[in-house]
């Protein structure tokens, strides 16, 4: 049976990942997910997990030993943050176009400049359009959850896709929270072994990766594309025998009192926690406000988001990252051609909160929800704001 235990959810994450007999970690160490890999060079230099630990000079160079290891065939794991991801970024391209099944936990870090090792979402918004799988944790508990998920999603051969777990930095790396760590039996009856479908063998040796010449490149690409859209029904596939085997139950699109709801917040990651608690205190005042919460980002749940939001008027996407064009936020100018092209049309309002670890309190949701009901009155058009940003 699984243990509850009061732990930091990076060590956490870690002993997750040393349940799920990885072969290979690589490893470069940035705040704030280094007590990720570095809990994890423990086990290994303990003899708890039979794994090589590959400490690398940078994050271009830890990914570029998952694309090597993953593809000879191994269990591979890695994780960064912020202008480590950026650095690292180039070989993610390549980890997906080569459909290597690796897992990536991305400590969220807010992007320099000013420096900022504080939390925001500013590199999962960079990992966007990679190619990559991702999930969004809002607790420890989930980080832990959603890593097995990964690995269960990413090696069956329907996919092979690498998988992104995000996390906000600080305020759940390096929280201590309780948490129900799986036995080695239930990891192993849920994730079961690694076998590849394709591998590098040298006594069969192949070309992986050459030039994609015009005249095959936009066939190689479709390929990839059709693998991300046909990797959405295996995710919810996991996440439905996950349920059985564990009892919780996660959906790309959760909700919080919005089935009768006419205002309804949109949040990531673990703010939803606290705007929750915002919709508690509002729903005692009468005011009608739900919340969706995202926690499948790639592929994009479209349906599911659709069917979450369809009965509101007012919609608040909360959002944690800058999109720099002037009108809108990456997540909040996703979600309006979601709507646009299902044939919604609420009043859709951007706060974009939170920047660079900056605290996004209960009565920030409520102001923010108030603010939305003034400017759809006032029938402002539809734009954004940075939420408490000084004058």
């Amino acid at each position: 049976m699984a243990r509850r235990v009061g732990m930091e959810v990076s060590i956490a994450a870690a002993e997750t990942v040393a349940l799920l007999d990885v072969d290979v970690v690589a490893a470069y160490p940035i705040t704030p997910q280094t007590h990720i890999v570095e809990h994890l060079s423990e086990l290994v230099a303990d003899g708890q997990l039979d794994a090589e630990f590959v400490p690398v000079e940078s994050e271009h160079s830890a990914m570029s030993v998952c694309v090597g290891a993953a593809a000879a065939g191994a269990r591979t794991f890695t994780s960064t943050s912020s202008q480590g991801y950026a650095l690292m970024v180039e070989i993610c391209y390549i980890a997906s176009s080569l459909r290597l099944p690796i897992v990536m936990a991305l400590a969220n870090r807010s992007m320099s400049a000013p420096i900022s090792i504080w939390n925001d979402h500013a590199d999962m918004m960079l990992a966007r359009d990679t190619g990559w799988i991702q999930t969004v944790a809002e607790n420890g508990q989930e980080v832990v959850d959603l890593i097995m998920h990964a690995y269960r999603v990413a090696e069956d051969h329907r996919v092979l896709l690498p998988v992104i777990v995000n996390l906000d930095g600080f305020i759940l790396t390096h929280m201590i929270e309780p948490i129900q760590l799986p036995t080695k039996e239930e990891v192993q009856a849920y994730v079961p072994p690694y076998k590849p479908l394709l591998r590098l063998d040298p006594d069969n040796p192949v070309t992986i990766g050459p030039v994609g010449v015009p005249e095959v490149y936009t066939e190689a690409k479709k390929a990839q594309d059709e693998a991300i859209k046909n990797a959405k029904p295996v995710i919810l596939e996991a996440w439905d025998e996950f349920e059985k085997i564990f009892g919780r139950k996660y959906k790309p699109i959760e909700t919080y009192k919005a089935e009768d709801a006419e205002i309804i917040l949109v949040t990531v990651g673990s703010i939803s926690e606290t705007a929750m608690r915002a919709v508690d205190r509002m729903r005692a005042h009468g005011k009608r406000v739900g919340l969706a919460r995202i926690r499948l980002f790639r592929p994009f749940p479209v349906e599911e988001f659709v069917d979450a939001v369809r009965g509101a008027k007012l919609i608040g996407v909360v959002e944690r990252a800058l999109g720099f064009n002037g009108y809108t936020g990456p997540l909040c100018a996703e979600l309006k051609s979601v709507l646009f092209d299902n044939g919604l049309n609420p009043y859709v309002w951007n706060f974009i909160a939170g920047l660079g670890g900056r605290d996004v309190t209960v009565e920030d949701f409520e102001e923010m929800a108030e603010c939305l009901e003034v400017k759809a009155n006032k029938n402002e058009p539809m734009g954004y704001e940075i939420v408490n940003a000084r004058e």
